[in-house]
């Protein structure tokens, strides 16, 4: 075992050229959701402006005894839209679970890959200068925070400290990692719909563990796919396919649907964004599809038929450019593709889906693999 002062591997660092093909391609594995991307990259480009470092430390270079902590945004995507995230308020809920902890936090990691979550963390590393790792436990984003593989394989969710930008920080210790979600989830809506959060305080050995490996990278790799392709004017979509493909965990992905949005529900309902879209098709895309979401897509139905479900990535995507949509920016007449994509093997056990399958969502539906869908 390493020491507590062991210096980590050396990490590499993330160009501020970088920052626009990141936070696009953590948008697409977002689903819809997991907070407006843009602002998360301007903070972050505002953070490096200054000059601080944002550095990446591969996952099999923590070191076995290291403190971890994820940080994120919890609460509706909605609400983000109007809530700037507080840097301050995310330190100060890191610095509650150091103190619990008794020891200095040697590297954060996202709760999420999608949307702010992505680049939250690497806001506060950077100022901090902690690295972040190059893992999450979603590979995706998720409504819940006891929906990570951390908790799936047995990492406590307590300690979570919820803080909020007016200097409040409450503290939940709870019985289950489902019950520090409800009770979070309670604090984050008297916040205002929004807070910022620490939790899953976990060792390196767990991270390596529990993690979705390469998940920062992989971001990053679909963003600037989709925007090299649109400059050689090769359909972006199918560079993509064939790029996520020939991963070392190769992912199956295909379009769903090719239409435009004829109606969009939407509502802010106990700390989420709750509703539907529903498109027209275009061209040789015939009947209706429909897409729900909690925050993020979680099913879809084509002509009431399901197309894909969760824990699969159901990303809608401007029809022209591939620019993924979040949730909150649908809107009536919009040209789109949805975009399915199969995800690794660690959030399909029985374990996970238990946690985060369609049925985690009360929906009255048995998983079925996205490839094996027709």
């Amino acid at each position: 075992m390493a020491s507590y002062d062991a210096p980590l591997a050396p990490a590499s660092t993330l160009a501020a050229e970088d920052l626009q093909d990141f936070v696009r391609g953590a948008a697409f594995l977002g689903t819809g959701g997991g907070g407006d991307p843009y602002v998360g990259r301007l903070i972050l480009q505002q953070e490096m402006t200054h000059g601080s470092a944002v550095r990446i430390l591969p996952l099999h270079s923590l070191a076995d005894d290291a403190l971890v902590v994820p940080v994120a945004m919890m609460g509706a995507p909605t609400v983000m839209t109007e809530k700037v995230p507080s840097v301050p308020a995310l330190q100060r809920a890191l610095a509650v679970v150091a103190d619990r902890a008794g020891r200095p936090v040697d590297a954060l990691i996202p709760l999420e890959i999608g949307g702010i979550n992505s680049t939250m963390p690497l806001v506060v590393g950077a100022r901090a200068n902690l690295p972040v790792v190059n893992a999450d436990g979603m590979g995706r984003a998720f409504p819940e925070i006891q929906m990570v593989t951390f908790g799936v394989y047995g990492c406590a969710i307590s300690p979570v400290v919820v803080a909020n930008e007016h200097g409040d920080v409450v503290t939940v210790d709870a019985t289950s990692n489902k019950q520090g979600e409800d009770l979070a989830r309670a604090v984050v809506v008297r916040m205002g719909g929004a807070a910022h959060i620490a939790l899953y305080p976990m060792t390196g050995a767990e991270v390596k563990a529990t993690a979705i490996p390469d998940t920062l990278t992989l971001a990053l790799d679909i963003g600037r796919i989709i925007r090299t392709a649109r400059s050689a004017r090769v359909r972006p979509e199918e560079a993509l396919f064939a790029h996520v493909a020939k991963l070392s965990v190769p992912r199956f992905s295909r379009v769903l649907y090719d239409g435009k949005i004829v109606d969009v529900r939407r509502e802010t309902r106990g700390g989420f964004n709750v509703g539907s879209v529903t498109l027209d098709g275009i061209g040789d895309c015939k009947g209706s599809f429909k897409v729900e979401f909690q925050n993020e897509n979680l099913v879809a139905y084509h002509d009431g038929k399901v197309a894909a479900m969760v824990p699969d990535l159901i990303t809608l995507v401007d029809r022209e450019t591939i620019e993924p949509i979040t949730t909150e920016c649908l809107k009536y007449g919009q040209r789109v593709k949805v975009i399915g994509m199969s995800v690794p093997p660690i959030m399909r056990t029985p374990e996970a889906l238990a946690t985060f399958g369609p049925r985690a969502f009360r929906l009255d539906l048995d998983y079925i693999p996205l490839e094996n869908i027709r």
